[in-house]
């Protein structure tokens, strides 16, 4: 497998576009039927329009920002654990995330996520 379908190279090209605010690039990195869940399985989106129209109004704001704290990688399975600054309905703040992606294929599959608490600067 090459470095660049790597899961932890494919798991870093979303993370680098993210933060780039770059949708386009970010949404290249999920297969085209990928789904996001509320970890451990409430459905937030499937297929990357759905996860396009889920995810565009983050991607205007002008704080959003992913830092991560600390990646484990398991054959094609990626966790990441995040602290990302985001502009709330509430106000600016920061909320620290779990991500777990499988990847397959170069492209991610399915991404879970435990949300933590929202904290408000």
């Amino acid at each position: 497998m090459s470095a660049d379908t790597s899961p932890a190279a494919v798991v870093q090209r979303q993370l680098d576009a993210y933060n780039a605010k770059d949708l386009d690039a970010w949404l290249a990195t999920y297969a085209p039927e990928a789904r996001q869940y509320e970890h451990p399985a409430t459905l937030l989106a499937m297929g990357r329009d759905e996860i396009r129209a889920r995810t565009e109004p983050r991607f205007a704001e002008p704080n959003l920002h992913a830092k991560l704290l600390q990646r484990s990688v398991a054959a094609n399975v990626v966790i990441d654990h995040e602290v990302v600054t985001r502009t709330f309905p509430e106000g600016p703040g920061s909320i620290e995330l779990v991500c777990i992606y499988v990847v397959e294929d170069g492209l991610i599959q399915t991404a879970s996520f435990v949300f933590g608490e929202t904290q408000l600067d």
